[in-house]
């Protein structure tokens, strides 16, 4: 039985050939018909002068006719070919590109963390941009065979008509692709510098953009874009000296299949002048010349392109070659949403335990904002279960030995921040489609006022990042989404932080009605959300220093008074 590791991918080349091999049968069909294309491109000057040769010798209808219904034989396949031949091509293209996305962002979205120096907007740009030039190699090698197809037919022809006319095509070619492939390997050195520079912009400026809010507030706004500045232009100039590589690379493949076609022309025409060759084979020989442009400019080309999808791929496997750091378990949690923290030790935190039980509403307050992050990121798996001392607990099962997926499927932990999608407010809050509770999360979360806001409704429009909501609304969106996924466990850190103290009332009653009977965690330093809690947790130095309803910690602690009141 094959692994997950003997089928991970360990560099560029097994992507390429991993690509190549599940889409043999298309590249085959592909190749055969623009093989086909290009040979009936090259039977077009061939008939031509064949047609110039028999109508010096017969001018009768019926020879005109023959060749009137040859040519027009030769352009329907050279039409249909070209058409399906693309249309399967293309396809193919498309559907491996999407397996490469779906594969790379799979990775992207892994809970542990991984031993790649990347950012999440650099994963972006490889999931969508080296995804597309990788897959362009299913396009790339049915295209070079198909123009070593027409340029060896034209030599073939030429070399019927005079030796010296197709050893020129075949020597031309050759010298054309020796110098060629030279410069494509600057163009690959070049395009992998470029792709990774880029990437590195697209995950400054995504960053830039999350902190845009608190870089404004301790006036660190200025600095960040200067950072941003100097990775930009980084980017700018290595993309300028790609593109000044490549339009070098073209115009030298140009200048030279001119240079070639020009040589065959003179030449034909000093055969036909010295009577070394007749009428129809000039004519068949300039129409080859002028047509074997083409396909060797194409020929050309490729080169270019296969050291394009060789970069991307390298790239791609810098993430889908990557072991896990921690490699997850594969039980799941007993029924019953208990959650356990068992002498957790990581960052801010010291050694921190409590228990929750099933069906228990209870309430963290940290006086530390950084403790807080830590033990949110541990809960969510953003921190491997063998990177910080001690135990977490779901349903009685240790975190390092359940299956991601049936952490995701019983323990929620939704971000303060969490993301808004360009969509609708119902597909924002129920992506899946499945969820029974929608409304009432909506209600919960008091997003009443926005859905009442639009006449669809729910199923009014919301752009990417929630550009179109304030900072509120984002933040009573995100919390319906997680109310409506009704997991069994649900933590929730700062889910009210940006609404006004009647709204954080209304929430903390909802929040608390709808969850009843569910356990929930919510790490908070909101008074409403405290007093709804069943218990109240104070940590404090990264270690619980209390334990109590928030009224008794009211009238009892006078830092914790301190510490929440508004």
């Amino acid at each position: 039985m094959t692994t997950p590791d003997a089928q991970r991918p360990r560099a560029g080349s097994d992507i390429l050939r991993t690509a190549l091999r599940r889409n043999i049968g298309a590249m085959a069909w592909g190749t055969v018909l623009m093989g086909l294309y290009q040979a009936g491109e090259t039977a077009f000057p061939i008939a031509l002068g064949l047609i110039v040769e028999h109508t010096l010798r017969d001018r009768g209808l019926g020879a005109l006719g023959a060749s009137v219904a040859a040519l027009a034989v030769i352009i329907t396949t050279v039409s249909l070919s070209w058409r399906f031949g693309m249309r399967i091509l293309q396809k193919a293209n498309t559907t491996e590109a999407h397996r490469w996305r779906v594969r790379v962002a799979g990775c992207g979205l892994q809970p542990v963390a991984r031993e790649v120096d990347l950012k999440s907007g650099e994963v972006l740009t490889l999931a969508t941009e080296d995804a597309d030039q990788t897959a362009d190699i299913i396009e790339v090698v049915p295209l070079l065979i198909s123009s070593l197809v027409a340029v060896l037919i034209a030599a073939v022809a030429l070399g019927v008509a005079d030796l010296r006319l197709g050893l020129l095509v075949i020597v031309g070619t050759v010298a054309i692709l020796s110098v060629l492939s030279v410069m494509s390997k600057r163009i690959g050195s070049s395009t992998r510098e470029q792709q990774a520079r880029v990437a590195r912009a697209g995950a400054k400026v995504a960053d830039l953009i999350t902190g845009l809010r608190p870089l404004h507030g301790f006036g660190g706004n200025h600095a960040a874009f200067r950072s941003y500045r100097e990775v930009s232009t980084e980017a700018k100039r290595q993309s300028v000296t790609v593109a000044r590589v490549s339009g070098v690379y073209a115009g030298t493949a140009l200048a030279l299949n001119a240079v070639l076609a020009a040589a065959v022309t003179l030449t034909a025409g000093w055969l036909a002048f010295r009577g070394r060759i007749t009428i129809g084979e000039l004519v068949m020989a300039v129409g080859l010349a002028q047509f074997v442009m083409e396909p060797l400019k194409l020929f050309s080309e490729m080169p270019k392109y296969v050291m394009m999808a060789r970069a991307s791929a390298e790239r791609m496997a810098l993430v889908l070659a990557a072991p896990p750091v921690t490699a997850p378990g594969t039980g799941r949690p007993e029924p019953g949403g208990e959650l356990e923290v068992d002498c957790v030790r990581h960052g801010a935190l010291r050694k921190v335990r409590f228990r929750v039980r099933a069906g228990e509403f209870v309430a963290v307050a940290a006086y530390q904002p950084r403790a807080a992050a830590d033990l949110a990121a541990v809960l969510a798996l953003n921190v491997p279960p063998d990177a910080y001392e001690g135990a977490v607990r779901v349903g009685g099962r240790d975190l390092a030995d359940l299956a991601v997926e049936e952490v995701r499927e019983h323990l929620l932990v939704n971000p303060y921040d969490g993301e808004i999608f360009a969509g609708t407010l119902r597909s924002n809050i129920d992506p899946s489609g499945t969820s029974l509770t929608v409304g009432e999360a909506v209600e919960a979360s008091m997003l009443t006022d926005v859905v009442a806001l639009h006449r669809d409704g729910l199923d009014h429009a919301v752009r990417d990042r929630g550009a179109d909501l304030s900072g509120g609304q984002r933040q009573r969106l995100s919390l319906a989404r997680a109310l409506a996924a009704d997991t069994d466990v649900l933590v929730l850190r700062d889910p009210t932080t940006a609404v006004d103290a009647v709204t954080e009332q209304l929430i903390a009653r909802g929040v608390a009605k709808l969850r009843r009977d569910r356990t929930t965690l919510v790490i908070t330093s909101s008074p409403a959300l405290l007093d709804a809690a069943d218990r109240v947790l104070v940590l404090d130095d990264g270690v619980i220093t209390a334990e109590d309803t928030h009224r008794n910690l009211l009238a009892t602690d006078e830092a914790y008074c301190l510490a929440v009141t508004r």
